[in-house]
């Protein structure tokens, strides 16, 4: 590990160096563990004071400093390359702050990177042929008939999440974490709640404020049930699934982390046969094609699961996913009395302490 150490410190500050010492920070002397196993702690959140040389004699000392990943939004790896890279920049803008030198990773070799450069993060990921899931549901929504293609691509995203969701994670610190994030992530309710423009004609303030209030209740409710957390998708909506012949389909864009609560993926999904069969009636009842698909998708992921106790815990999921769908910002052109279903769907699941899927209409009254 010396060696990777000193071929970046040479890279980033243009120069030979001969390393002096590596003094774990903390121990008040310098550790007598081989340099490997001093610098391998990097990757374990300790500070290490570095005093090295260059080849104009100059003499620096620097630490470098990773993070843990200790349960408060500091678990995946994104989140702590958010705080450090923020860090970086912020140090350095802030009177008699300690300033920050460089901020980079640790590749997979070893080896140490710099990222200070970096202006934007990117993505670069595979094509994927095929049309999105979403053209299906506008068809049906402008008249098109129910076929087997369609009952058939229900069951199989339904039978996916049932799959997905199969695979658990005893970490219950992450479940915690994600009950929390759908009540006050900014992406989640309490995000979408301030994105409400005041003085709006489907809901007030006063509403948006209940709503929070509950799905805070809700949250208590669920937090202790730790043995549920399992593989998500994590924004798993017909948007983000993209079809090719017959049932053949790939999944785009996972969000918020690989493990959390099932109902959280089936709520994402389920939501839009609803949104859909109350765009096909302009707000006046729910289409009955879509309800036949919504059926078919919790008869066929209750069935493959066996998870009957998704029906006491998916309410505030609905009632985040009910947000995204009735949100103005999203979906501008909607009529007031959609939105006004989709409000009333969102404070009567609140209310709910089993969801009665079978019985959806009467939480549009």
């Amino acid at each position: 590990m010396k060696n990777q150490l000193q071929e970046y410190l040479e890279k980033k500050f243009g120069t030979p160096v001969r390393i002096l010492s590596v003094k774990e920070l903390g121990l008040g002397r310098e550790s007598k563990r081989e340099e490997e196993h001093e610098l391998k702690g990097f990757g374990y959140g300790k500070p290490y004071f570095v005093k090295f040389e260059t080849g104009i004699g100059e003499l620096k000392e620097v630490v470098i400093s990773t993070m843990k990943g200790d349960g408060f939004g500091h678990d995946y790896l994104s989140d702590r390359a958010h705080v450090l890279v923020w860090q970086h920049h912020a140090f350095n803008r802030l009177p008699k702050h300690v300033k920050s030198l460089d901020v980079g990773y640790f590749t997979k070799d070893g080896g140490m990177e710099s990222a200070s450069d970096a202006e934007e993060y990117f993505i670069v990921c595979d094509k994927v042929e095929g049309e999105e899931y979403v053209t299906d549901l506008t068809r049906l929504k402008e008249g098109g008939r129910v076929s087997a293609v369609d009952r058939e691509r229900v069951s199989a995203l339904a039978s996916y999440l049932a799959d997905i969701h199969t695979v658990k994670n005893d970490d219950a610190q992450l479940y915690v974490r994600r009950i929390r994030e759908v009540v006050g992530h900014s992406e989640c309710i309490f995000g979408l709640t301030d994105s409400y423009p005041p003085g709006s004609a489907f809901i007030t303030s006063e509403e948006l404020k209940e709503i929070e209030k509950k799905s805070i209740d809700w949250r208590w409710k669920l937090k202790a049930r730790t043995k549920r957390l399992c593989m998500v998708h994590g924004d798993f909506h017909p948007w983000n699934v993209m079809f090719r012949k017959g049932t053949d389909f790939t999944v785009l864009d996972r969000s918020r982390g690989e493990w959390g609560e099932a109902a959280d993926d089936v709520s994402s999904m389920s939501i839009n046969y609803l949104f859909f069969g109350l765009l096909k009636t302009d707000g006046e009842e729910l289409d009955t094609d879509f309800k036949e698909l919504y059926d078919l998708f919790f008869e066929v992921y209750l069935k493959k699961t066996g998870d009957y106790e998704l029906l006491e815990v998916i309410q505030p999921f609905y009632a985040f996913r009910g947000l995204v769908v009735a949100s103005p910002v999203w979906y501008p052109h909607i009529s007031l009395a959609t939105r006004r279903k989709l409000f009333n769907f969102i404070k009567n699941v609140l209310e709910a302490e089993v969801f009665d899927y079978k019985g959806v209409n009467k939480y549009l009254g």
